[in-house]
């Protein structure tokens, strides 16, 4: 028998004798959180920094250099969504052959391969070395965002997954000293690019900038293949106590795989759910309006007549109020084991600010404070509903599946989100904030239909099956979320 197999039935035979400690539990979560979420979250940091340093590249001369001046921004655009080609398209069958793969190899290639990307794209002259740069970085980071949902199932249970989450995604929005306090990565890109714009080195500002955010991916990669966990059933991560906890907790109200293996008909009912496509409805709404505040945050504020310098430091506060929402937010479902309700309240919000902008357009008060609402409810909702479909979608295989599914769906509205503000119809932009705000409004809605139709499933289930133990294991292995003994967190 294989070491993981034989590990995993030993640990079955074992957690059949045993219950679990509580005080013993909170050890390994706590053990857990030191070693994953420091790693996960720094490579997220610096996969979003690479992803959306264009924005600070652009106010520091880029088009300039390499663009011919691009008078109308239709080259940068290209430029900056052309990048959400290659991630759209290698997302679905980058996850399910993670599946093969020791998840600390797999995510440390990642990390190598779009640090790589990034920092050759300083040495990039003209529109074609800067594409090809940004196709490349595409495909390693699909091979990573949308794997880390998947990897954190192996781990933690549907009560912790939610705040894990937020903390990960939060360093899209944030760095920060210590697990509750962030400094948002815009924020924190901001920073740097204010830090480069004044170092007056013999290179261009905007090629410094591409080095200094590329390098350390490079150095994350090496930390990831050593010290990040595998497979619970697998990494000597665990002692033997340990390892039948965590198999004990991968296995509540689910059931874990063993291995490198992949359940080719749960594909198949990943593509064949509803769910997944309306979860990719909302991931559009949402990922439109993340690409837009990506490239052009520091453009919109520039319109508020501030110089590029301020400009920089003027994107951070409204990054770290997303982080603070949230963790917030997060915290909230988790405890309630309610999904869609944090979701509609966070979209609402958002479509809240793109309706001041539009309606408010001299009062610069009013607009630095619509720009708080559109980034704290985006990075909210997006954070939630990764959390949501990390449990409701069953096994393993249709999760790293179903996950990118909704996730390429959804990077869709990223090719949007960065052609719906040329610089020609600055700086009221009425037609990019009129689309994002009716596309927050619809994913409020579809937020609030799915969390009925996982309601009415769950108390279908109930009726006709009787409600299960919350902690018994549930046998994935044929029908994945479908079995008559799951539930849905609504």
């Amino acid at each position: 028998m294989e070491p993981e197999k034989q590990a995993f039935e030993d640990a079955k035979i074992e957690s059949a004798s045993f219950s679990v400690d509580p005080e013993e539990e909170r050890r390994l979560v706590r053990k857990l959180d030191r070693r994953i979420l420091p790693i996960t979250c720094l490579l997220y940091l610096f996969a979003y920094l690479d992803r959306s340093n264009l924005g600070n590249a652009r106010l520091q001369g880029l088009p300039q250099d390499t663009l011919g001046g691009d008078p109308t921004g239709k080259l940068f655009d290209w430029v900056n969504s052309i990048f959400f080609f290659s991630y759209i398209l290698c997302q679905v069958p980058a996850s399910v052959t993670s599946k093969l793969f020791p998840p600390c190899v797999w995510l440390a290639c990642m990390a190598f391969g779009w640090g790589l990307s990034s920092t050759l794209m300083a040495t990039a002259f003209n529109f074609g070395g800067l594409m090809t740069a940004r196709i490349f970085l595409g495909i390693f980071e699909a091979g990573f965002g949308p794997v880390i949902p998947l990897y954190f199932s192996f781990f933690y249970t549907k009560q912790e997954m939610g705040l894990r989450m937020a903390y990960w995604f939060a360093f899209a929005a944030v760095a920060g000293a210590s697990t509750f306090f962030f400094l948002q990565t815009c924020a924190f890109g901001g920073l740097i690019a204010f830090g480069v714009q004044h170092a007056h080195a013999a290179f261009h500002d905007w090629r410094i900038l591409f080095i200094i955010e590329g390098i350390p991916a490079l150095l994350m990669g090496l930390v990831s293949i050593f010290f990040l966990p595998n497979r619970p059933e697998s990494t000597s991560f665990f002692n033997g106590r340990e390892r039948t906890i965590a198999l004990d907790r991968m296995n509540r109200s689910t059931s874990g795989d063993v291995g490198a293996k992949v359940d080719r008909p749960h594909i198949l009912m990943a593509f064949r759910d509803w769910r997944v496509y309306a979860g990719g409805a909302i991931y559009f709404g949402l990922n439109c309006a993340l690409a837009s505040i990506s490239a052009f945050l520091p453009t919109i504020i520039a319109t508020f007549g501030f110089s590029n310098a301020i400009t920089q430091l003027l994107t951070v506060p409204p990054y770290a109020a997303a982080a603070v929402l949230l963790v917030s937010f997060s915290f909230a479902s988790d405890r309630l084991q309610s999904r869609g309700i944090f979701m509609a309240i966070a979209c609402a919000i958002s479509g809240i600010g793109y309706v001041l902008l539009l309606a408010v357009p001299a009062n610069v008060h009013v607009r630095y404070f619509a720009v708080f609402c559109i980034v704290s409810g985006t990075y909210t909702t997006i954070g939630i509903i990764i959390a949501w479909f990390a449990h409701n979608l069953g096994s393993e295989t249709k999760r790293a599946a179903g996950i990118p599914l909704f996730m390429s769906i959804g990077q869709c509205g990223s090719v949007l989100g960065t052609h719906i503000f040329p610089l020609t119809e600055g700086p009221r932009y009425i037609k990019g904030f009129g689309i994002s705000c009716a596309l927050e409004f619809l994913a409020a809605v579809l937020s609030l239909v799915l969390s009925i139709s996982y309601r009415m499933d769950n108390a279908r289930r109930d009726k006709l099956y009787g409600k299960p133990h919350p902690n018994s294991r549930v046998d994935m292995t044929q029908l994945a979320d479908k079995s008559n003994d799951f539930r849905y967190v609504i």
